[in-house]
Protein backbone atom coordinates (compact mmCIF):
# COMPACT_ATOMS: atom_id res chain seq x y z
CA UNK A 1 0.00 0.00 0.00
CA UNK A 2 2.37 2.78 -1.04
CA UNK A 3 0.20 5.83 0.07
CA UNK A 4 -0.22 4.40 4.05
CA UNK A 5 4.26 3.22 3.17
CA UNK A 6 4.93 7.10 2.50
CA UNK A 7 2.49 8.10 5.54
CA UNK A 8 3.73 5.95 8.57
CA UNK A 9 5.73 2.69 8.79
CA UNK A 10 4.37 -0.53 9.83
CA UNK A 11 5.18 0.01 13.40
CA UNK A 12 3.49 3.12 13.70
CA UNK A 13 0.40 2.25 12.16
CA UNK A 14 0.10 -1.01 14.47
CA UNK A 15 0.43 1.14 17.71
CA UNK A 16 -1.72 3.74 16.52
CA UNK A 17 -4.82 1.05 15.52
CA UNK A 18 -4.16 -0.62 18.87
CA UNK A 19 -5.27 2.68 20.15
CA UNK A 20 -8.24 2.96 18.58
CA UNK A 21 -6.74 6.25 16.22
CA UNK A 22 -9.26 6.85 13.70
CA UNK A 23 -7.25 8.29 10.99
CA UNK A 24 -5.22 5.44 11.17
CA UNK A 25 -7.75 2.85 10.37
CA UNK A 26 -9.44 5.17 8.04
CA UNK A 27 -6.10 5.47 5.80
CA UNK A 28 -5.80 1.45 5.83
CA UNK A 29 -8.88 1.26 4.80
CA UNK A 30 -8.54 3.65 1.87
CA UNK A 31 -5.75 1.80 0.95
CA UNK A 32 -6.77 -1.65 1.05
CA UNK A 33 -10.28 -1.72 0.67
CA UNK A 34 -10.76 -1.63 -3.10
CA UNK A 35 -7.35 -4.82 -3.14
CA UNK A 36 -9.87 -7.05 -0.29
CA UNK A 37 -12.58 -6.38 -2.97
CA UNK A 38 -10.99 -7.47 -5.71
CA UNK A 39 -9.66 -10.63 -4.20
CA UNK A 40 -13.15 -11.08 -2.64
CA UNK A 41 -15.11 -11.19 -6.16
CA UNK A 42 -12.66 -13.96 -7.17
CA UNK A 43 -14.34 -16.28 -4.69
CA UNK A 44 -17.86 -14.92 -4.83
CA UNK A 45 -20.54 -14.30 -7.99
CA UNK A 46 -21.75 -10.97 -6.17
CA UNK A 47 -20.35 -7.70 -6.23
CA UNK A 48 -22.21 -6.90 -3.10
CA UNK A 49 -21.63 -9.86 -1.40
CA UNK A 50 -17.33 -9.34 -1.72
CA UNK A 51 -18.23 -5.85 -0.12
CA UNK A 52 -19.81 -7.33 2.63
CA UNK A 53 -16.62 -9.73 2.68
CA UNK A 54 -14.35 -6.87 2.92
CA UNK A 55 -16.62 -5.44 5.92
CA UNK A 56 -16.28 -8.32 7.38
CA UNK A 57 -12.75 -8.14 7.18
CA UNK A 58 -11.96 -4.78 8.50
CA UNK A 59 -14.35 -5.68 11.69
CA UNK A 60 -11.81 -9.12 12.56
CA UNK A 61 -9.33 -6.73 12.15
CA UNK A 62 -10.29 -4.47 14.55
CA UNK A 63 -11.42 -7.12 16.88
CA UNK A 64 -8.01 -8.96 16.49
CA UNK A 65 -5.74 -5.99 16.54
CA UNK A 66 -5.03 -7.16 20.44
CA UNK A 67 -3.53 -10.58 19.65
CA UNK A 68 -2.19 -9.63 16.11
CA UNK A 69 1.59 -10.61 17.34
CA UNK A 70 3.37 -9.42 13.99
CA UNK A 71 4.76 -12.35 12.90
CA UNK A 72 3.61 -11.48 9.66
CA UNK A 73 3.74 -8.28 7.69
CA UNK A 74 0.08 -6.53 8.57
CA UNK A 75 -0.53 -6.52 4.70
CA UNK A 76 0.03 -10.20 4.70
CA UNK A 77 -2.75 -10.37 7.79
CA UNK A 78 -5.66 -8.06 6.29
CA UNK A 79 -4.96 -10.45 2.84
CA UNK A 80 -5.15 -13.31 4.74
CA UNK A 81 -8.40 -13.14 6.81
CA UNK A 82 -9.84 -11.87 3.86
CA UNK A 83 -8.75 -14.73 1.98
CA UNK A 84 -10.31 -17.05 4.34
CA UNK A 85 -13.57 -15.10 5.01
CA UNK A 86 -14.30 -15.34 0.83
CA UNK A 87 -13.36 -19.30 0.78
CA UNK A 88 -15.88 -19.72 3.51
CA UNK A 89 -18.01 -17.60 1.50
CA UNK A 90 -16.97 -19.29 -1.49
CA UNK A 91 -17.80 -22.57 -0.56
CA UNK A 92 -21.58 -21.89 -0.35
CA UNK A 93 -21.33 -21.01 -3.63
CA UNK A 94 -19.53 -24.55 -4.54
CA UNK A 95 -17.04 -22.11 -6.07
CA UNK A 96 -13.73 -22.68 -4.58
CA UNK A 97 -11.29 -25.62 -5.53
CA UNK A 98 -8.81 -27.15 -3.41
CA UNK A 99 -5.29 -26.09 -3.99
CA UNK A 100 -4.10 -29.26 -2.92
CA UNK A 101 -6.08 -31.35 -5.59
CA UNK A 102 -4.30 -29.19 -8.30
CA UNK A 103 -0.90 -29.71 -7.15
CA UNK A 104 -0.09 -32.88 -9.68
CA UNK A 105 -2.17 -32.18 -12.01
CA UNK A 106 -0.86 -28.85 -12.92
CA UNK A 107 2.90 -30.51 -13.56
CA UNK A 108 0.79 -32.07 -16.69
CA UNK A 109 -0.71 -29.24 -17.99
CA UNK A 110 1.17 -27.43 -21.06
CA UNK A 111 1.70 -23.93 -20.00
CA UNK A 112 1.76 -22.85 -23.81
CA UNK A 113 0.20 -24.20 -26.94
CA UNK A 114 2.27 -27.81 -27.76
CA UNK A 115 1.34 -26.42 -31.38
CA UNK A 116 3.71 -23.63 -31.21
CA UNK A 117 6.99 -26.30 -30.78
CA UNK A 118 8.86 -27.79 -33.37
CA UNK A 119 7.93 -32.20 -32.90
CA UNK A 120 10.46 -33.82 -30.60
CA UNK A 121 11.57 -36.18 -33.86
CA UNK A 122 12.22 -32.83 -36.16
CA UNK A 123 15.53 -32.98 -37.67
CA UNK A 124 16.22 -29.51 -36.83
CA UNK A 125 16.19 -27.54 -33.53
CA UNK A 126 13.61 -30.12 -31.92
CA UNK A 127 11.25 -28.78 -29.19
CA UNK A 128 12.48 -25.33 -29.70
CA UNK A 129 9.91 -22.89 -31.36
CA UNK A 130 7.68 -23.72 -34.72
CA UNK A 131 8.54 -21.24 -37.51
CA UNK A 132 6.48 -17.90 -36.70
CA UNK A 133 5.55 -19.29 -33.36
CA UNK A 134 8.16 -17.34 -30.79
CA UNK A 135 6.82 -14.88 -28.97
CA UNK A 136 7.27 -11.61 -30.52
CA UNK A 137 9.07 -8.32 -29.37
CA UNK A 138 7.17 -5.31 -28.17
CA UNK A 139 9.73 -3.22 -28.92
CA UNK A 140 8.74 -1.36 -31.28
CA UNK A 141 5.36 -1.15 -30.18
CA UNK A 142 4.24 2.88 -28.75
CA UNK A 143 3.99 3.19 -25.20
CA UNK A 144 0.49 4.83 -25.42
CA UNK A 145 -0.53 1.98 -26.94
CA UNK A 146 0.76 -0.59 -24.52
CA UNK A 147 -1.02 1.15 -21.48
CA UNK A 148 -3.95 2.45 -23.61
CA UNK A 149 -7.60 1.94 -22.22
CA UNK A 150 -8.42 -1.00 -24.67
CA UNK A 151 -5.09 -2.72 -23.90
CA UNK A 152 -5.97 -2.40 -19.91
CA UNK A 153 -9.21 -3.59 -20.60
CA UNK A 154 -7.44 -6.75 -22.63
CA UNK A 155 -5.72 -7.68 -19.93
CA UNK A 156 -8.58 -7.29 -16.88
CA UNK A 157 -10.55 -9.65 -19.18
CA UNK A 158 -7.37 -12.46 -20.06
CA UNK A 159 -7.66 -12.05 -15.62
CA UNK A 160 -10.80 -12.67 -15.47
CA UNK A 161 -11.07 -15.49 -17.96
CA UNK A 162 -8.29 -17.65 -16.03
CA UNK A 163 -9.18 -20.57 -13.96
CA UNK A 164 -9.93 -19.36 -10.48
CA UNK A 165 -6.56 -20.23 -8.92
CA UNK A 166 -4.43 -18.60 -11.75
CA UNK A 167 -6.72 -15.64 -10.75
CA UNK A 168 -6.01 -15.48 -7.89
CA UNK A 169 -2.29 -15.52 -7.54
CA UNK A 170 -1.74 -13.34 -10.42
CA UNK A 171 -3.98 -10.89 -8.62
CA UNK A 172 -1.90 -10.70 -5.24
CA UNK A 173 1.48 -10.76 -7.04
CA UNK A 174 1.01 -8.61 -9.95
CA UNK A 175 -1.58 -6.28 -9.14
CA UNK A 176 -1.55 -6.10 -5.42
CA UNK A 177 2.16 -6.43 -5.40
CA UNK A 178 2.80 -9.03 -2.70
CA UNK A 179 5.66 -11.33 -2.68
CA UNK A 180 5.86 -14.63 -3.62
CA UNK A 181 5.94 -15.39 0.43
CA UNK A 182 3.13 -13.69 1.22
CA UNK A 183 0.47 -15.66 -1.36
CA UNK A 184 2.53 -19.02 -0.27
CA UNK A 185 1.51 -18.08 3.41
CA UNK A 186 -2.03 -16.23 2.91
CA UNK A 187 -2.92 -18.85 0.47
CA UNK A 188 -1.50 -21.79 2.63
CA UNK A 189 0.12 -23.39 -0.71
CA UNK A 190 3.67 -24.47 -1.33
CA UNK A 191 6.25 -21.99 -3.19
CA UNK A 192 5.94 -24.29 -6.47
CA UNK A 193 2.69 -24.24 -6.50
CA UNK A 194 2.67 -20.68 -6.42
CA UNK A 195 5.23 -20.19 -9.21
CA UNK A 196 3.35 -22.57 -11.63
CA UNK A 197 0.26 -20.91 -10.92
CA UNK A 198 1.68 -17.64 -11.44
CA UNK A 199 3.66 -18.69 -14.50
CA UNK A 200 0.56 -20.25 -16.59
CA UNK A 201 -1.32 -17.21 -15.67
CA UNK A 202 1.59 -14.80 -17.10
CA UNK A 203 1.75 -16.58 -19.88
CA UNK A 204 -1.91 -16.67 -20.94
CA UNK A 205 -2.43 -13.14 -20.46
CA UNK A 206 0.91 -12.62 -22.32
CA UNK A 207 -0.53 -14.61 -25.50
CA UNK A 208 -4.08 -12.71 -25.27
CA UNK A 209 -1.95 -9.58 -25.35
CA UNK A 210 0.18 -10.56 -28.43
CA UNK A 211 -2.66 -12.06 -29.89
CA UNK A 212 -3.98 -8.78 -30.02
CA UNK A 213 -1.22 -6.63 -30.72
CA UNK A 214 0.53 -8.94 -33.46
CA UNK A 215 -3.01 -7.96 -35.17
CA UNK A 216 -2.07 -4.06 -34.28
CA UNK A 217 1.17 -3.89 -35.49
Amino acid sequence: MKAMDRKLDETSCLNLLRQRDEAAFTQLVEGYHSSLVRLARIFVRDTNIAEEIAQETWLAVLDGLAHFEGRSSLKTWLFTILTNKAKTRGQRETRTVSYTDLEESLQNQPTVDPDRFKHPSAEVEPNHWAAGAAPASWAGIPEDKLLSQETMKLIRDAIGALPENQRIVITLRDMDELSSQEICNILGISETNQRVLLHRARARVREAVEGYLQTEF
